[in-house]
């Protein structure tokens, strides 16, 4: 398979605010696959747990060589007692609500939470693990969480660590003061907000390390800018409306998509890496793969630059990003 630079984010399959079948959650894998789709992230907060073992299944007849996984901590999974009533949806994700989250940065919390989460996976091993949204919990995640995936590194039981947030400000700070080698960073870097270029992506760029870039669409806004659209899983203010689909009006008259300007922003930028795109199916995966060999004209950054839609000195991308490396 040709090689790519989408990792397939697996919150989908975790049936991220509405129901997701087996079977279409396993087609979604096997499409990434197909395309050339090698590295995969889930997390246990992901449909309690249900986007780690949906993940596990599909990935379970593949040679191990071949992807890579990678997941989070910080959240553990307690079981309710007698099953739990309800559902997760004040949470994000269509499941029963048969455990609870416990929010945990300590080193014991790492472990057992690793430890759950390969028992889902059914690996030995992942590739990488990121803290995962530690805003609340900031100096516990330095003091203890980040020393206890230094040694899981140390030892050879992972390969990689990083971080995984929807802010720049605190990845940034863990780049300058810990020896991470990742950050996962959602929202912050986008057609509507680059935040993470102030100071996050120079850090990441002149310290050597990868960022993965998450969220290019905002959750929904940079796919279709229309009355009721969601920004950063809310509604969209005007502002951000009118501005997208202005963004929307430039790209579609280079004959561009805006799905696909969006997608490939990022890549402009020499500290990233990936791009994480989610997918509940396997139509949504071959679109964005086929969203990411689309040709698009120099003159498409040009024009946004010349409407006021993206600053000077943001960089922007000048070929495909495809086939870079796997």
């Amino acid at each position: 398979m040709p090689p790519s630079r989408i990792a397939l984010g697996c919150a989908g399959i975790g049936n991220l605010y509405r129901p997701v079948g087996d079977e279409a959650a396993l087609a979604a894998v096997d499409a990434a696959w197909e395309a050339g789709v090698r590295a995969f992230d889930t997390a246990p907060h992901y449909g309690l747990g249900l986007s780690e073992r949906r993940l596990g299944e599909a990935l379970r007849t593949r040679s191990r060589q071949e992807y890579t996984v990678s997941t989070k901590v910080g959240r553990l999974l307690e079981p309710v007692p007698g099953g739990g009533d309800g559902d997760d949806l004040a949470n994000g994700f269509a499941v029963p609500a048969t455990h609870r989250r416990v929010w945990d940065f300590s080193a014991e919390g790492v472990r057992k939470s690793l430890a759950a989460s390969l028992d889902r996976l059914g690996l030995d091993r992942v590739d990488t693990v990121l803290l995962h949204d530690p805003d609340d919990h900031a100096e516990q995640a330095l003091r203890e969480a980040y020393p206890a995936l230094e040694r899981l590194r140390a030892e050879g039981v992972v390969g990689s660590i990083g971080i995984g947030m929807n802010q720049s400000a605190l990845p940034a700070r863990f780049l300058r003061e810990t020896d991470i080698d990742v950050v996962l960073l959602a929202g912050r870097y986008t057609l509507l907000d680059q935040d993470g270029l102030d100071e996050l992506l120079p850090e990441a760029a002149a310290r050597g390390r990868t960022v993965v870039v998450g969220g290019v669409f905002n959750s929904g806004l940079l796919t279709s800018p229309e009355a009721g659209a969601t920004y950063d899983y809310a509604p969209a203010p005007d502002s951000l409306l009118d501005r997208a689909r202005r963004l929307a009006s430039v790209t579609e008259a280079h004959g561009v998509p805006l799905r696909a300007a969006a997608l490939r922003f990022p890549f402009g930028h020499p500290a990233v890496d990936r791009v994480l795109s989610g997918a509940r199916s396997a139509e949504e995966v071959r679109d964005t793969v086929e969203l990411l060999r689309l040709p698009l004209p120099d003159a498409l950054w040009d024009d946004l630059r010349a409407r006021g839609l993206l600053a000077p000195g943001v960089p922007v991308p000048t070929a495909s990003p495809a086939g870079k490396r796997p």
